[in-house]
Order: structure tokens, then C-alpha cells, then sequence
């Protein structure tokens, strides 16, 4: 799956690997059970997590292809957050070969930017029971105060209008090229993201000749 920070990517791979009784695969799941597992690729990666640096290609790489390996995953996948450039793509293509499998569709989330601001800035995080209300869309009873627990909200860091734009720009370098990358090989799909989750997720399925 493709999209920029706030498309709702981790919300479709959720819904989508279940309609399809696949394993979502993300690379989030895999650093952490990587490191809590204590595995030598896991150790690798924490010496640079602990120092704040980007977990280099190879290791990321490494971690995807053991996991592609494992049982719930030999009849299928969905990978979402892999991969994050061309060069992970190309990794994923020799891996793919290696494993005799292949990509059915590669799925963007089409959402322009304003939207991406209003939905991540919006959003105001309890800091007691990590509920998120939205100033728009799930604004709170009483302002400042979590409905929930009553708890103070306050607005990350990454959701500042400056920081979401910054990831933006990261977005468009690094990321917006595989969109390129995937349509040359025939497997983009291009769905719009707008509208409530359950329609976004219909125009996957139906993007990729699915249907739930």
C-alpha cells in the first residue's frame, strides 16, 4: 500500500488483510518483534534505533524477506510501510523471484495535501488514556478535556501543521517515486481516499477485482 502520512494506509491494510484472510505485514510489527524477540537481525537494528538513526536498507530488507517465510504468510500478504524507495523495491522484486511469488496490485490512497493537514492537525491527544479527539471531526464535549477520561488533550508534536508538512516533502522525495516505479510495471492501482472508511475500502477491493 502507498500513500502519504495521514491517507489512512494503516486502517486499509488492517480491513483489507482481513477481507482477504491475508497477514498484514508491516515493517513497524517487524522492527518490534525483531527486538523483543532478541534475534540478531533485532540487536542490529536497535544498536541504530537507540542512537536515533535510521535502521539502514539491508537490515530492513533482511527482516521483510524472514518474515515473507513464515506460514501465515506462504498463501499471501499485504505489505504496508515496504517498501519506502526504489531501491527497497527493487530488493522486494529479487525477493519475490527468490520465493516464487509475485505482487497482484500495488494500491495508492490518493488524498492531496490540505486534506492530509486538516486530518493529522485536527487532531488533539489525551495524555492520560492516548484517546485522539479531532477538532472537526470528534471534537470534545468540553474543549481541552478527553471525553473519555477526562483527561488534558494536547497536540503532538508530529501533528503540528509545519512538522505534517515537513513529512510531506519527505513523502514526495523518497516515497512518491515508487508510484512511478509500480505503474511502469503494471501493478498501480490509484483509489481516492476521501469519503468514510468503509467507501475507501470498497474502491480497493474493487480496485483490485476483489469484492468483500
Amino acid at each position: 500500500m502507498l500513500g502519504p502520512p495521514g491517507a489512512g494506509k494503516g486502517t486499509q491494510a488492517q480491513i483489507l488483510a482481513s477481507e482477504l484472510s491475508i497477514p498484514k505485514v508491516s515493517t513497524g510489527d517487524i522492527f518490534r518483534a525483531n527486538v523483543s524477540g532478541g534475534t540478531e537481525l533485532g540487536l542490529q537494528a536497535k544498536e541504530y534505533m537507540d542512537r536515533g538513526d535510521l535502521v539502514p536498507d539491508e537490515i530492513t530488507n533482511a527482516m521483510v524477506r524472514d518474515r515473507l517465510v513464515q506460514e501465515d504468510a506462504l498463501q499471501g500478504f499485504l505489505l504496508d510501510g515496504f517498501p519506502r524507495n526504489v531501491s527497497q523495491a527493487q530488493v522486494l522484486n529479487k525477493i519475490l523471484v527468490e520465493l516464487d511469488e509475485e505482487l497482484d496490485a500495488v494500491v495508492e490512497l490518493k488524498v492531496d495535501e490540505e486534506e492530509v493537514v486538516t486530518r493529522l492537525s485536527g487532531r488533539r491527544s489525551c495524555r492520560s488514556c492516548g484517546y485522539a479527539h479531532h477538532t472537526l471531526y470528534d471534537p470534545p464535549t468540553v474543549a481541552g478535556v478527553c471525553d473519555q477520561c477526562s483527561g488534558e488533550l494536547f497536540q503532538r508534536e508530529d501533528d503540528k501543521e509545519e512538522t505534517i508538512r515537513h513529512r510531506m516533502e519527505v513523502y514526495r522525495e523518497q516515497t512518491a517515486p515508487l508510484v512511478s516505479f509500480y505503474a511502469d510495471e503494471g501493478l498501480l492501482v490509484t483509489i481516492t481516499a476521501t469519503g468514510t472508511v468503509e467507501e475507501v475500502t470498497a474502491r480497493a477491493l474493487a480496485a483490485m477485482g476483489r469484492s468483500s
